[in-house]
């Protein structure tokens, strides 16, 4: 016996439903989960929640769905649940009994001390590498310059904070101390949400851009001072827009203390 026409369209509408049903699981910024070496599950789940809260694609102070998580990711509750654990160890959510895990807001204390571990570290690095600067260095300043300038102008804040990210990188690696730079790591990574917050908006890619520039070309003339002055100046206007924007957006920073 022939199919009816209807009973073809509703095998071809259930198709389409089990084909689509992933597009209703929340969380389509989550990337596919890659599929690597046994064991490595939970720290691929830790570092793709993380870079979510990081790009503020899970708002501060929103209860995350686990359920949802797994779904997503096709994986189980134990390494969502483990991931969030380590998340929780990290600052970026909080685990509250009975009630779920919720996404921290910006500790605005935090960005604080970072900051000051950042200015003591970094403006210091920039007097001790200055005399040392030689042509490729100052090349390889030139190009992450040159490329912060093309994402500045598509107002492409994602990639702008990549090469933010790299420019800082770039000068911390010429000093040749790995703890170093796992110490302004750790305080980064405090301000990692603020940044990538403050970059959204092109005048503060502008403003961020130039401070670079400044770096660079007192670096370039081999000027120990200057670059340090100018690495202070940056690393303090970022501070000051931080604790503005705090003030401004209470829903996504905690509670400033005095």
């Amino acid at each position: 016996m022939q199919p009816r026409p209807s009973d073809s369209i509703g095998e071809v509408r259930m198709a389409v439903q089990a084909a689509t049903a992933s597009d209703d699981i929340p969380y389509a910024f989550l990337p596919t989960l890659a599929r690597e070496r046994r064991g490595n599950t939970t720290q691929q789940v830790q570092d793709l929640i993380r870079d979510a809260i990081v790009r503020l694609a899970f708002t501060p102070g929103e209860f995350i769905r686990k359920d949802a998580i797994c779904q997503r990711l096709g994986v189980s509750r134990f390494p969502v649940s483990e991931a969030l654990g380590r998340l929780a160890d990290e600052g970026f959510v909080d685990i509250l009994p009975q009630r779920g895990t919720r996404v921290s807001r910006i500790d605005i204390a935090a960005c604080r001390h970072a900051m000051f571990m950042r200015r003591a570290i970094e403006a210091e690095a920039m007097r001790v590498i200055a005399p040392c600067v030689d042509d490729i260095l100052i090349t390889r300043m030139d190009d992450n310059l040159h490329h912060q300038e093309q994402a500045m102008q598509r107002a492409d804040g994602a990639s702008f904070f990549r090469l933010d990210h790299a420019f800082h990188d770039l000068l911390l690696g010429e000093l040749g101390y790995r703890r170093v730079q796992s110490v302004v790591d750790a305080a980064r990574g405090k301000l990692d949400r603020t940044r990538e917050y403050l970059l959204r908006a092109q005048h503060r890619q502008s403003r961020s851009y130039l401070e670079h520039v400044a770096i660079a070309e007192a670096l370039k003339r081999r000027d120990a001072d200057g670059a340090q002055r100018a690495m202070t100046r940056h690393l303090d206007r970022t501070m000051e827009e931080i604790e503005l924007r705090a003030a401004e957006n209470p829903h996504i920073f905690a509670t400033i203390a005095a």
